[in-house]
């Protein structure tokens, strides 16, 4: 069982070793590659279905007795998070299969991805608050390396500003920690969440968690700190800003939502704060995605306003708010790498990001509008996608709780976002092409081939499915998500687990 626990860091930890060893190889390290990211969905996999039977697992590194060894805990949540991590690393992986122009830049991609999977995984199964900061530490490194890969200044300028932000919010977690351990003398999660609930800390673990939830607030690109995502992600390479699409904001989501309910889970001041910061983040965001002119940059604002309707779910705090920020968590995360994904693809067949010099996608890739339109229906709420339900579900926990005015913002941000998703259709796939579909010349000239896109075309098939899934199997999908709020909301069984494992 053990073993189990700890799989979702030794496939990619193993994956990212071997890729290294077989550089000189390319077709190996992408069969590697490839390889390690289903077993890791495998492994995630295999621990939802574990998961889903009530079990929580927990263990300690080495057998060390908390609060000094390494903790590692396995619940609903964290399983399903290992699980669609592994689906998005595999999608991310078939789709840079396609043909590129640049083998030097595959070769490097593969083990900084699984480099960059080990850190992810590592941040949804730790117990332990300084080894949930390690484990940002490691994304962090990957992250850094994969944005900057292919070179250019307009990378390098994206990179700065991720690199600042993201070190300071980093910073302040440090401190955080330190700061919590001083005054409490552990930073195991659920030792901690003992000792808040019984009101055995101090003011300043109080303040700590604040310092903390705050640096959370900026990787999870919250408002009002949330400008470093739309000016990096867009510049980086599809696949790589596909997989930071779907997966690094979401890593400050998870730590959020994971910390509030173990430390603070009554409503309360917290809760209140994060109800404003989470309706702000969801205007500010789908305002942002109105004003913008380039696909990915529209999408990145859209990443913003879509993580404000997680944080409601957890600002509200009741099971059913808890259980649509769950359902909304997992959603996201395929929708949006797969729209990140065929902007990438729309991009390279027009030869621009920018609308304007789009257009002539659906007369000659009619596949490539369907694709499109499933994920971004979805995104805006449209009813039988996965979107939709996610929404519904928020919403009517807004309107339980008597929220009134969140409920309005969320179905307003679903309004623009809908209206968003159309500019991008109106414009890339609707409208003429500027230069002609076979050779014209003015804006971003013609359409190019679409030859060498079938890996693509795959990945991209592969989550939209997915999407359409879910929002047809939205019951069996939200009962997973009710039973691991409910976990969320009492975290005792969560606690007892890992006291039984440290030995305490």
């Amino acid at each position: 069982m053990n073993a189990l626990i700890v799989s979702p860091l030794l496939i990619p930890l193993a994956t990212l070793v071997a890729t290294l060893l077989a550089r000189r190889a390319p077709r190996a390290v992408t069969a590697l590659s490839l390889a390690g990211a289903l077993a890791l969905t495998a492994a995630g996999l295999v621990l939802v279905g574990l998961a889903a039977q009530g079990q929580i697992l927990a263990s300690q590194a080495g057998g060390w007795a908390a609060p000094y060894g390494i903790t590692l805990v396995v619940d609903r949540l964290s399983a399903a998070m290992v699980a669609i991590t592994g689906v998005v690393g595999t999608a991310t992986i078939v789709f840079a299969m396609a043909r590129d122009e640049d083998p030097a830049r595959c070769r490097d991609f593969h083990p900084l991805v699984h480099g960059l999977l080990v850190g992810v995984c590592g941040a949804f199964i730790t117990g332990d608050v300084f080894n949930l900061y390690v484990w940002f530490e490691v994304l962090l490194v990957g992250s850094f390396a994969l944005l900057v890969l292919g070179g250019g200044r307009r990378r390098l300028s994206g990179t700065v500003v991720y690199v600042v932000l993201n070190l300071v919010a980093t910073m302040m977690f440090l401190l955080a920690a330190g700061m919590l351990y001083g005054a409490s003398g552990s930073l195991n999660m659920a030792l901690l969440a003992q000792a808040f609930a019984a009101g055995e800390v101090p003011a300043t673990a109080h303040a700590a968690v604040v310092l903390m939830l705050t640096a959370f607030s900026i990787k999870a690109a919250l408002f009002p700190v949330f400008g470093w995502l739309p000016a990096s992600y867009h510049v980086a390479w599809t696949p790589v800003s596909a997989l930071f699409a779907g997966l690094l904001t979401k890593v400050g989501v998870y730590a959020l939502i994971r910390l509030v309910t173990l430390f603070w889970p009554d409503a309360g001041v917290a809760h209140e704060v994060l109800l404003w910061v989470a309706c702000a983040t969801m205007l500010i965001g789908v305002l942002g995605a109105a004003a913008q002119v380039e696909v990915r940059r529209i999408l990145s604002f859209h990443i913003v306003s879509q993580v404000g309707y997680m944080i409601l779910g957890l600002a509200i705090a009741t099971p059913l708010a808890l259980a649509g920020a769950v359902f909304y968590l997992l959603h996201h995360i395929v929708v949006k790498a797969n729209l990140f994904f065929i902007g990438g693809i729309a991009a390279r067949l027009t030869g621009s990001e920018r609308l304007a010099a789009m257009g002539g996608l659906y007369a000659r890739a009619p596949w490539l509008a369907l694709l499109f339109a499933i994920p971004a229906l979805s995104l805006a709420g449209i009813p039988p996608l996965s979107g939709f339900w996610a929404k519904f579900v928020l919403v009517k926990a807004s309107l339980d709780a008597s929220a009134w005015i969140a409920a309005g913002v969320a179905l307003l941000t679903g309004i623009f976002t809908l209206l968003s998703m159309s500019k991008i259709w109106n414009e890339a796939f609707l409208k003429p092409h500027p230069g002609g579909a076979g050779g014209g010349s003015g804006g971003g000239g013609s359409l190019r081939s679409a030859d060498g896109l079938q890996p693509a075309l795959w990945a991209v098939g592969t989550l939209a499915a997915m999407t359409v899934a879910i929002g047809l199997a939205a019951g069996p999908v939200m009962d997973y998500a009710v039973a691991a709020a409910a976990q969320l909301a009492a975290p005792a069984a969560y606690i007892d687990a890992v006291i039984r494992a440290g030995g305490n």
